[in-house]
Parts: structure tokens; C-alpha cells; sequence
């Protein structure tokens, strides 16, 4: 394959072979200066150890006001000053603001309320089963893998249900390819998001409930605590990050488990081998093409590559996720992979705070995926199997199945 110009991350191109364009960057060019959108640029950083480097390299920062450019200009795309809100999260922060905000999420989203939702996602999973088996054939996304992460996460912050579907196409019209006309289309739902969350805010702060929300309102470490522009912003990743991503494990995994069947077959015989397998579906081809935005504090040299001060910088997780130099047969699908040092969760202070809650909503999801749907195989050619076209994510259109 060869790349003579820069690839458009918001393409179909890009998107429809994703994993042979990163194979092509860490063999030809480990530092890719590739298009975001029409409008912007980005690096990518491909292999295994320059993208666990990254993820703790200091320079490289989250907040783009921590990476101005030299020339005055400002970093990265131009967004309306409601969706800057939804931005004043630890995932877009850096030390010491990250810190602060991470402290303050642990008092809420503690292992025991992660460990206390197991029956409720149990729960949920076998109820949208039991409508969705009424059915020879469906799409496992539509009845399976969106409403089960989408109903935990409401679950958890305590969206009441008769909002829930509402609610979920409001935050789904926000998460958008990054352009100036989607931004600006935008700003209604983000205004409308924006007022339901400090209205549950108010609501829980009168009348507290066993829910994160709750706990979020009032989460304190000494003195500090969430301001209602941090509390909304949290919800937002919370959701985006509780959901979106899970889907995609959920949806890509199933997918990986039904074009190797030998695999689907192990794993369905031996159901003890459902964590390793989950880490390898996570490996193999994982919810997130990249990390969240990026931005080079100051003139960074890699592979005599230099990424100007101000550029946006995407590590590629899914790209050291098959770097043979990192993985044996790493495009080969082995549920009894080990060891598994995968980076579908990330590195270092950004690594991903949900990644238990993921962890076990994929290991449900499958078990009772495979036990309740034996004959599971896919009701398509893979060649008509397509993914949306937004940049960082690895998400399916839809996943035909038959049972």
C-alpha cells in the first residue's frame, strides 16, 4: 500500500481498511501527518513504544491552551463556546487540573458502585435478549450491543426512564466528525443537554438518590468540589465514554468472534476463558482507533519527523495494538492470548477510569451472548460490513446477524 498523500480520517477510505493504512504507517512512516477533517491536520503516532512514550511524555498535553502554536494561531478546530463546556473534563485537562478532577471522580465512581451494577447489567442483557431472540434475524447493534452500555450508564447517573430515549438521541446528535457546519448544528441539542443536566444536578442536591449523579454533586476532597460546568461535563464523558466505546467492544468483538468461528468455539466450550478473551477482543480491533485530541506543548522530533508546537497529535491505540513488534502474529485473533499488554484503555494519567465497567459489561455481554445464542453467525458478506466515518472511533453501521 502506499500513502503519497496525506489520508483523510473522516473518509470511508480510511475507515473501510483502517488496519492495513496502520500497517503501511509503522512500516513507512511511524509519525503520519494525516488529515482530520478537510480543515485539519494531525499526527498520528503508530508503533507500540512511541505510543506508550507519548502517553506519558509531558510535553505532549490534552489542553490545547497548554499548546499554543508559534505563530498565535490558535490549536486545534474551532468550537462553539457551549461544546468548551462539555470540554472541562480530566480526559481534554493536565496536571495539576487533572489530578484535581480525577480525585473528585474517585470519591463518586468507586469499585464497589462498579461492582454493585453486575446484576443490573445481567439484568438489562437478558431482557434485550429476550425481545431480541423473538427474531430469526436482527441487528445486533440496534437490539444488543447500543441499548445495553446506553441503559447501564443511564442506570448509573440516574436518567430516569421515561427520559432515556430522548435523552440518548440528544447526547448521540452531539458526538460528531469535527467540522465547523456539524459544530454549529449542534449547538440546540448541546443547549438542551446542558439544561437537563443541571436540572438532575438541582434535583439530586435536594433530594439525593442512590445514583452517580448524586455522588457526583457531592463529591468533595477537603474543601473542593465539582462546579455545575465540571459536574455537566463529567456527566457528558461519563456518557460518551460509559457508552459509546462499549458499544463498540460489544458490536467489533462479536463481529471478530463470528468470522473465527474455531475462536467463538473455544470460547463457547470453555467459558473460563472469557477475561483473557475479552483483552484480545479489546487488542484485536478495539472500540478507539486514537486518544481523545492531543497537542505538542513545544517543537517535538520523532523518527526525524517534527511535529510543530500547537499541531494536534492522535496516538494510535488500535495501530500498537497489531505492531508485530510488540505482538506475536499480531494480526491473528487468540482469545488465550498472554501475555496481553494491550492499549485500548491507554496509558498512564489518562488511562481510561472506566475500563473495569467495560471490562465487565463485554464479559456479560458475551456470556450471555454465546449461551443464549448458539447458532449466532453474521447475515452478510464481510465486504458489506462498513463503519461510520468519524475520526478516533472503530464503529460498525450496523452488524446483521441471523440466529
Amino acid at each position: 500500500m502506499k500513502n503519497k498523500s496525506p489520508l483523510n480520517m473522516s473518509t470511508r477510505h480510511f475507515h473501510d481498511d483502517v488496519h492495513g493504512h496502520f500497517a503501511w504507517m509503522r512500516q513507512e512512516a511511524p509519525i503520519y501527518k494525516a488529515k482530520l477533517t478537510r480543515w485539519a491536520d494531525a499526527y498520528l503516532i503508530t508503533r507500540y513504544d512511541d505510543v506508550v512514550d507519548a502517553l506519558k511524555d509531558p510535553r505532549i498535553v490534552k489542553n490545547p491552551a497548554n499548546a499554543k502554536p508559534k505563530t498565535g494561531k490558535r490549536s486545534g478546530i474551532w468550537m462553539p463556546k457551549m461544546f468548551e463546556t462539555l470540554q472541562n473534563n480530566m480526559l481534554n485537562s493536565d496536571e495539576p487540573d487533572h489530578r484535581r478532577l480525577r480525585n473528585l471522580v474517585h470519591k463518586a465512581f468507586t469499585p464497589r458502585m462498579i461492582t454493585g451494577l453486575e446484576p443490573q447489567i445481567q439484568q438489562i442483557a437478558d431482557q434485550l435478549l429476550d425481545r431480541a431472540l423473538t427474531e430469526k434475524e436482527f441487528d445486533l447493534i440496534e437490539a444488543f450491543a447500543l441499548p445495553l452500555p446506553i441503559n447501564v450508564i443511564a442506570e448509573m447517573i440516574g436518567i430516569p426512564q421515561a427520559d432515556r430515549a430522548s435523552f440518548f438521541k440528544l447526547t448521540t446528535s452531539i458526538i460528531v466528525t469535527p467540522t465547523p457546519f456539524n459544530m454549529v448544528k449542534a449547538i440546540p441539542s448541546i443547549s438542551r443537554y446542558l439544561k437537563y443536566i443541571q436540572k438532575l444536578a438541582e434535583k439530586r442536591r435536594a433530594d439525593p438518590q442512590d445514583d452517580l449523579m448524586t455522588a457526583l454533586v457531592q463529591a468533595q476532597d477537603g474543601d473542593d468540589r465539582f462546579t455545575d460546568e465540571e459536574v455537566q461535563a463529567m456527566a457528558f464523558l461519563l456518557l460518551v465514554a460509559g457508552h459509546e466505546t462499549t458499544v463498540n467492544l460489544i458490536a467489533n468483538g462479536a463481529l471478530a468472534l463470528m468470522t473465527h468461528p474455531d475462536q467463538m468455539a473455544q470460547l463457547r466450550a470453555d467459558p473460563a476463558l472469557m477475561d483473557g478473551a475479552v483483552e484480545e477482543l479489546l487488542r484485536y480491533d478495539g472500540p478507539l482507533q486514537t486518544t481523545e485530541y492531543s497537542y505538542a506543548s513545544e517543537d517535538i522530533t520523532l523518527h526525524d519527523v517534527t511535529i510543530p508546537q500547537g499541531a494536534q497529535i492522535f496516538p494510535a491505540l488500535m495501530s500498537a495494538n497489531r505492531d508485530e513488534q510488540a505482538f506475536v502474529n499480531a494480526d491473528e485473533l487468540d482469545i488465550t492470548r498472554t501475555p496481553n499488554r494491550h492499549m485500548a484503555f491507554g496509558h498512564g494519567i489518562h488511562y481510561c477510569l472506566g475500563a473495569p465497567l467495560a471490562r465487565m459489561e463485554g464479559q456479560i455481554a458475551f456470556n450471555t451472548l454465546l449461551d443464549r445464542a448458539p447458532d449466532l453467525r453474521l447475515n452478510t458478506s464481510v465486504e458489506n460490513i462498513r463503519y461510520r466515518t468519524v475520526p478516533m472511533l472503530r464503529r460498525l453501521d450496523a452488524l446483521p446477524v441471523v440466529v
